[in-house]
């Protein structure tokens, strides 16, 4: 069954894919919770429909924060029909390095708890309506490890397993729970990167064909779809054989390092 989306909650929407996503999902006419920390992206985002969005900075991890957002939002727009994890870090790893420990830990928080905080406080109300659905946006990443991006591709492996535990949990529920794996987008997480991206997609692009296989009840999202395939035939090679192709490449730039990401909580280097 197709699903109507009217009243979005919607996670990461300063980022590349996370605006695009939004400013789709007002231009189809939903209610749309903006939840980031950039506040005054999200106002502007908020400003093309004033009337049917509102602005929310919590930290996506943070458990009270969200269980307060859910109240206000919940008595502003009513239970939502969408709640779309889509708040992500990633950043280069070297288990040898002891600052990079802190790296790892905020990754899971964001990634992977973060998720799940998110999620939470909606799981009940909209089981007790019988029927939304809940994405979580991971990463082709999580498929297979790659050097020197270890917390990132375990962040996102671990969030393919949890949307996989509660895709089943929730069956006949009502609710659906989808899983989208985006290859290359051309957003800032990918700005710094040093090595080859095949697939490279447009945020506007991703946004429309993830929102599509939503409503079309796909529960396994590729962006783009061809990017999958090829991730599928490169995880058939032995090890040794994968491992010496993906060695071959520059490593993603580690926190502090020039065109590495920015990490939220997490001081600079300098200060750490």
């Amino acid at each position: 069954m197709a699903l109507t989306i009217k009243n979005v909650v919607l996670t990461g929407a300063c980022g590349g894919l996370g605006q695009a996503l939004a400013r789709e999902l007002i231009g189809q006419g939903a209610a749309v919770a903006l939840v980031g920390l950039q506040r005054p992206v999200l106002e502007q985002l908020a400003a093309l429909a004033p009337g049917r969005c509102a602005v929310y900075t919590p930290d996506v991890a943070d458990a009270a924060a969200w269980q307060a957002l859910a109240a206000d939002w919940t008595a502003r727009a009513g239970v939502p029909d969408l709640v779309l994890a889509n708040a992500g870090v990633a950043g280069g790893f070297d288990t040898a390095q002891r600052d990079d420990l802190a790296v790892l830990r905020r990754m899971l928080e964001i990634n992977l708890l973060g998720v799940a905080t998110t999620f939470q406080p909606f799981v009940a109300p909209m089981r007790a309506r019988g029927r939304g659905a809940l994405v979580g946006v991971a990463s082709l990443a999580g498929w297979r490890g790659m050097p020197g991006n270890g917390a990132y591709c375990a962040s996102k492996g671990g969030l393919i397993r949890y949307l996989e535990s509660l895709r089943a949990e929730l069956r006949g529920s009502g609710l659906s729970v989808h899983t989208v794996n985006p290859g290359y987008l051309r957003t800032p997480l990918t700005a710094g990167n040093r090595f080859a991206m095949p697939g490279l997609m447009e945020p506007d692009a991703a946004a429309r064909a993830l929102l599509a296989g939503v409503a079309r009840g796909r529960t396994q999202i590729v962006l783009p779809r061809r990017m999958g395939w090829l991730a599928r035939a490169l995880g058939l090679l032995p090890d040794a054989w994968h491992d010496r192709i993906l060695l071959g490449q520059p490593r993603k730039p580690r926190w502090g390092e020039a065109g590495a990401s920015t990490i939220p909580g997490l001081p600079s280097r300098d200060e750490h």
